[in-house]
């Protein structure tokens, strides 16, 4: 049935929810002519609220998480590449990339692994050579380098704000600071009830990030969203060493399974962040200041690995991680309503350099049902029934 409310908005296709690095994608790849789209954002993307932000992502090929994410990523490639030269914005710089730590350590044999079933340009070195090739970076005597020669970086706001400038042009509309309360679907269609008003579509893409647990109730027991804070330092005065055309992106083992990325400086710092270690949070409710714990440890990370850019720490910020319990994202069909909503996350903390290609299948998924990209790990079924 449709109520008084929902009758006096316009019908769509499509309606995205949430519009952070999945859902600008996804708008993008189904705006079109003649295709009535809508996009809503609780807040006003690209924004600092929830995982979408930071001023640089890394972008990697040798995925140590698991291969079968190496066909997803080199898509993506192809489409980040396809987007900067339309919009004339340059959205990835090439910096190398390396996964340093104990050769038998999670994040050397699965890159290894990674790049060498796919025969990703590689190579891996041992820590001199890695100290010797860039001298910014201070691995320990028993540690490796596998350098991933197409790693790099993206700039999250900046495709972000690319992804949605393009879906507009084409014809999408985008309605910012217009938090969703409710959805429901029906055999001919799905409402969506925000703030303001009501809208109605005959499909839907569920990508609201960290608030996915009050979008898709069932699975609210199996997400966590975890604080996750982000630090930039200021190199040593001098040192040249930390920019991108010397200084690679990296993953860093440091421990025991424990993980932190560091990414050159961009003119505003190095950038470093430790790894799934944060607390669980409520988005709604989260302390944005970085503690002098956190601080501590990022500055402790730098002094040891990367001891040339220890020289202040310059500014924090903090994202949110909304996790499965394997650390695998979610794409599929919702499980009570399959065919006429699609659910996207949680991406687990590594989703962001996917977004162009998640954004295809999801529009596969929409139109013709299943998609070109194998996504069978991605099931929502090995959590919820």
């Amino acid at each position: 049935m449709v109520t008084g409310d929902v009758a006096k908005q316009r019908s769509y296709d499509v309606i995205v929810v949430g519009l952070g690095a999945m859902g600008s994608a996804t708008l993008h790849s189904l705006a079109g002519p003649g295709k009535r789209v809508l996009g809503i954002d609780r807040f006003a993307p690209p924004h600092a609220n929830g995982s979408s932000h930071g001023r640089t992502r890394i972008i990697r090929a040798a995925y140590f998480e698991h291969p079968a994410y190496v066909p997803l990523v080199r898509r993506a490639y192809d489409l980040w590449r396809e987007l900067g030269r339309a919009s004339g914005n340059t959205l990835y710089v090439k910096t190398r990339g390396l996964s340093i730590g104990p050769e038998d350590g999670v994040l050397v044999r699965g890159a290894r692994l990674a790049a060498e079933k796919f025969r990703i340009p590689h190579r891996v070195l041992s820590a001199a050579g890695v100290r010797r090739q860039f001298p910014g970076l201070q691995p320990l005597d028993d540690m490796v380098g596998v350098l991933d020669e197409h790693a790099g970086v993206l700039f999250p706001e900046l495709c972000i704000s690319t992804l949605l400038a393009a879906a507009m042009k084409n014809g999408a509309e985008v309605r910012r600071d217009e938090p969703v309360v409710a959805w429901e679907a029906d055999d001919t269609g799905v409402t969506v009830r925000t703030a303001t008003g009501a809208h109605r579509a005959e499909q839907l893409v569920l990508s609201g990030g960290a608030w996915m647990r009050q979008l898709v109730p069932q699975l609210a027991p199996v997400l966590d969203v975890e604080r996750q804070p982000i630090h930039w330092f200021e190199p040593v005065s001098g040192t040249t060493d930390f920019r991108p055309s010397r200084c690679p992106v990296a993953l860093w083992e440091y421990g025991g399974g424990h993980l932190f990325y560091t990414l050159p400086d961009f003119g505003d710092g190095v950038k470093v962040g430790v790894h799934y270690e944060g607390v669980p949070v409520d988005p709604d409710c989260v302390e944005r200041q970085s503690s002098a714990a956190e601080n501590a440890q990022a500055t402790d990370l730098v002094r040891r690995f990367m001891p040339q850019a220890n020289g202040h720490l310059r500014e924090s910020q903090v994202c949110l991680y909304t996790n499965t319990p394997d650390l695998h994202f979610i794409i599929d069909n919702h499980p009570v309503h399959p065919g006429r909503v699609v659910v996207l996350s949680a991406c687990s903390g590594h989703g962001f350099k996917f977004a162009t290609a998640v954004g295809e299948i999801a529009a596969e998924l929409l139109t013709k049902g299943s998609s070109q990209h194998d996504v069978s790990m991605f099931r929502i079924g090995r959590f919820v029934s």
